[in-house]
Parts: structure tokens; C-alpha cells; sequence
């Protein structure tokens, strides 16, 4: 292949990442209203909660919902790759469980939940988002789910 035909993939431009970061520290500053910066309007929220609403509005009450439960959550980003207008995130939700969650009765413990997500972004901005939590390992750690062993 000569060098004429090569594409160049081009890296996350410092406005993508910036939407991403903002998009998390919104909920380490508790301020869902951050999210209409980083994200269009009619952003996607893939696959949405039960009776989420559609775009930003829809993560928005997800967050306080979560800021009202449990006040000292908070996300941390251990990973941000991809190119331009797509980016991957490893991070977790960190909190004490000192309410109950998702019918998770409170345990007063630390408490970290993994998550995984994929950003596509159009002009320095987040348009969709597919997320998957492990919200089964937050039921191994409040031990609402024990370890059955037959003999």
C-alpha cells in the first residue's frame, strides 16, 4: 500500500476528552446540569433504566436519585482510549452503602461498582453511550447474594 492510500486514525481531540471528563466529574461534583456540556440534546443513554427518559434529562434524575441515596458517590475514570469520535472508559462508581439500592438493603460498607463505557462523540460532544455496570458484584459485596455450596 503506498502512502497515498494510507488513513491516518486520528486520536481523541482535547475537546472529546474534555467532554468525557466532564461527563464524570459531574458526578463527582454532584452536578447533573454538567452533562448538558458535554452531551447533544438528544443524546442516547444505551440501554436506558426502567422508566428512564431519553437524553441527558433521563441520567440527570438517574443522578440525583443516586446523589440523594448514597452522598458520597462518586466516579473514577481509571482509563480513557479510543480515536476520533470514539472512546472507550474503565472506570467504577465508588460510595458507602448507607441506603438501600436497587432493593440492595444498605450495608454501611464501602462499596465499588466497575463499569464499562463507549462513547460516540460528533464536534467535541457525547451522542450516544453504551454502558455496562456490574451492579451483580455490589450484590456479592452487601452479601445479598451468598455462595451456595452443595456437598
Amino acid at each position: 500500500m503506498n502512502a497515498e492510500n494510507k488513513e491516518t486514525v486520528k486520536p481523541l481531540t482535547p475537546q472529546e476528552i474534555q467532554s468525557i471528563n466532564n461527563f464524570y466529574t459531574a458526578w463527582k461534583l454532584q452536578q447533573p446540569d454538567m452533562l448538558d456540556e458535554c452531551c447533544v440534546p438528544d443524546w442516547k443513554d444505551i440501554p436506558l433504566g426502567p422508566g428512564q427518559q431519553e437524553g441527558p434529562q433521563g441520567l440527570k434524575d438517574i443522578m440525583n436519585y443516586f446523589i440523594a441515596a448514597l452522598p458520597d458517590v462518586e466516579i473514577v475514570v481509571h482509563e480513557i482510549f479510543g480515536t476520533h469520535e470514539r472512546a472507550g472508559v474503565r472506570a467504577e462508581f465508588r460510595f458507602t452503602h448507607v441506603s438501600d439500592i436497587l432493593g440492595i438493603p444498605a450495608t454501611g460498607k464501602k462499596a465499588s461498582v466497575p463499569i464499562h463505557e463507549f462513547h460516540y462523540l460528533k464536534e467535541g460532544k457525547l451522542t450516544h453511550t453504551w454502558h455496562m455496570e456490574d451492579w451483580f458484584g455490589l450484590l456479592s459485596q452487601s452479601s445479598a447474594w451468598p455462595l451456595q455450596t452443595t456437598n
